[in-house]
């Protein structure tokens, strides 16, 4: 049985089938996902989305879906289900089930007709492949295909016009086309010599219902240039293949089998976790980089780091982290790391990304014990960090007398909470941020750790006066015994006191400045005010600007964004800290945090974890359906919950 599974009662129930989609990427960019009943309700949904070189490798949606027909006895039956404005196409009452392992499938049921419906992308090829079987059938059955396009951004929506291109030309058992020039041909193709019959045509007004929920455009119309006619038998299977090159359609069907025996069975939590992980891995021009999370982010430096030791130093995948390292090492441009994507004109504005660079290289050197490679590798980009850092660089980034680092300029957030409402940051942040100087702290600290090993003498004399001047100046001013928590940033007028979870990078991370006690005051404090079952609260409950709630417009929602609502990640730092004061004591805590998070690999986006969740109970998952640090922060909990487990045993 496969572990995430759908019955009728569930399927045809709108309400519950429609909040539950799926996701699957190729590993070099391109993906598919819609929901468990194949009714696409965002924008971002499609069978076919790929970075298309013509357009700076930007993702685009070609397939939208594809809609089958069974034709009995001259009598049509439409599967498809599509929702249009007042009504639903109501083919879901035709589905009997719904299985994710080993691929996406549907199984349909039409009076004596069972159909199963098998979606597969191949890996690291532009190409959806459909898996069309008849499993039952007392009579002649015919099926029809429509293939639903779309060209364009996945950000867009496509609207009937009269420059799309309607004429096609053969392939191999099918057709290539392009709605417009700029684009590249889409091959739609079948495993056997089929009818295509040509039949160009608009369908109007599709609603998707999760944009209209989020407050955007949400009607699109899609172009059908025709559609494919066959006939099936009991026990026959046909491929249907939509992709940027042209298939050897005789070799589609052994093409399917041997793609199928590259994926990680699903078929318990942890896997479905390792499966995940896989997805966000982008393989391409000979650059390995990290998907932030599907369906709508792309590589992004801050979101790359600290994903990357869970997605694979915790799956034993080193080699992995060093190519990513490798890939995002060419990019340090003044000290600091393309934000949001890897395009030339990418912006720098993150503060943190290039001290979580220094993080991930430290768990990397944690997990290989290899310093000398550690410094030949990366030493020399360690180091022009840290000096720009000194000297000062964009965005008013610059360490201080006191040692600690102040960044900042108005209208402008540079930490990891960083929504702007109104081309005005929510939480601004500007001065010195607690997770920002423990970040600094502890690249400095592991820096010289290295340089130690290695015997890099001046790079010791250089630096090895910092530490202690930072330490200083760090509790100075951001620990308060009264409050026996630490400050969440200081600016030149204030001290912010509000309790959010930045504060327990300073008690996880491996060089802390913080003592014991006062670790586990920390720790204290944002289990009590901030920790819930799906991760921590980025704001305390008691706050007057507490948002329990991530749902509305965008304004609405970024306004939430760090103000309450819960972030999964933060969880990997809490658990992290917990262990360093409980060690082994406090294993059965922890494997209830990573436990708990069980149920949800069959919500939202199964067989993976969400973005964030919201700050009330019951905590309802929101954002993108598959988070890389959501996914990456839970395996390390698991490969810390395996260290204590074997320590146990061995005790």
């Amino acid at each position: 049985m496969a572990y995430i599974q759908f019955d009728k009662a569930q399927l045809i129930n709108l309400k519950y089938s429609l909040s539950k989609e799926f996701i699957r990427s190729n590993r070099a960019g391109s993906y598919a996902s819609s929901t468990i009943i194949n009714c696409n309700t965002r924008k971002y949904h499609g069978l076919l989305i790929c970075p298309l070189k013509e357009f700076n490798y930007q993702n685009h949606l070609l397939l939208s879906g594809v809609d089958e027909t069974i034709i009995q006895h001259e009598k049509e039956f439409h599967l498809a289900v599509r929702k249009y404005p007042g009504h639903f196409h109501p083919g879901h009452k035709y589905i009997r089930d719904f299985s994710s392992e080993p691929l996406p499938s549907i199984t349909y049921r039409v009076g004596g007709v069972i159909l199963k419906k098998e979606m597969l992308l191949a890996q690291e090829e532009e190409q959806v492949l459909i898996k069309y079987t008849l499993i039952d059938a007392n009579s002649p059955t015919i099926l029809k295909l429509h293939p639903f396009l779309a060209f364009r951004n996945i950000h867009s929506l496509s609207k009937a016009n009269i420059d799309v291109k309607t004429k096609y030309a053969k392939a191999e058992n099918g057709i290539k086309t392009k709605m417009y020039d700029a684009y590249p041909f889409l091959y739609i193709q079948t495993s056997k010599n089929t009818e295509y019959i040509h039949a160009p045509d608009w369908y109007y007004n599709l609603e998707y219902i999760e944009e209209q929920k989020r407050g955007y455009e949400f009607l699109e119309d899609l172009f059908v240039p025709g559609y494919f006619e066959f006939s099936l038998k009991k026990g026959e299977s046909i491929i249907f293949s939509a992709g940027l090159n042209e298939a050897k359609t005789q070799t589609l069907k052994s093409k399917f089998t041997s793609e199928i025996k590259k994926r990680i069975p699903r078929d318990n939590f942890e896997n479905c976790l390792i499966n995940s992980a896989e997805q966000f891995f982008i393989h391409k021009n000979n650059k390995t980089e990290i998907a932030a999370g599907f369906p709508w982010f792309g590589p992004w430096g801050r979101d790359t780091f600290i994903s990357l030791p869970g997605l694979t130093l915790a799956i034993n995948k080193p080699e992995k982290a060093k190519a990513v390292l490798d890939t995002m090492s060419k990019q340090i441009k003044n000290g600091l790391f393309k934000n949001m994507g890897s395009h030339d004109d990418a912006d720098t504005n993150s503060v943190d990304a290039p001290l979580w660079y220094f993080w991930a290289i430290q768990q990397y050197y944690l997990y290989t014990k290899n310093a000398e490679l550690i410094w030949k590798d990366f030493g020399t980009k360690m180091k022009s960090i840290l000096e720009a850092f000194v000297k000062g660089t964009s965005y008013n980034i610059k360490m201080h007398e006191n040692g600690l680092i102040y960044s900042g300029i108005k209208g402008k957030a540079l930490t990891w909470m960083d929504a702007i409402v109104n081309e005005t940051p929510v939480t601004p942040r500007i001065g010195y941020d607690v997770e920002i100087n423990a970040l600094w702290y502890n690249a400095i600290m592991f820096s010289l750790e290295i340089a130690e090993q290695i015997s890099d003498n001046k790079f010791i004399k250089t630096w090895e006066n910092y530490p202690e001047k930072i330490k200083k100046s760090f509790i100075e001013l951001f620990w308060s015994d009264k409050k026996e928590y630490l400050a969440d940033y200081i600016d030149e007028n204030e001290t912010n006191w509000y309790i959010r979870p930045n504060q327990i990078f300073a008690a996880s991370l491996p060089y802390s400045m913080l003592s014991q006690e006062q670790c586990l005051r920390v720790i204290n404090k944002v289990e009590k005010n901030l920790l819930t079952s799906r991760g921590l609260r980025t704001l305390e409950p008691q706050n007057q600007n507490y948002k329990g709630t991530y749902e509305g417009n965008q304004e609405t929602r970024d306004a939430a964004y760090h103000q309450g609502t819960v972030w999964p990640w933060l969880l990997g730092h809490f658990c992290e800290a917990y262990f360093k004061i409980n060690g082994k004591s406090g294993l059965q805590f922890v494997k209830n945090l990573y436990f708990g998070f069980e149920s949800e690999i069959s919500n939202a986006g199964i067989g993976s974890i969400s973005e964030i969740y919201d700050g009330d109970p019951p905590h309802e998952p929101r954002g993108a359906i598959s988070q890389a640090w959501s996914v990456a922060e839970l395996l390390r909990i698991k490969s810390m919950i395996e260290y204590f487990e074997k320590d146990k045993i061995n005790n």
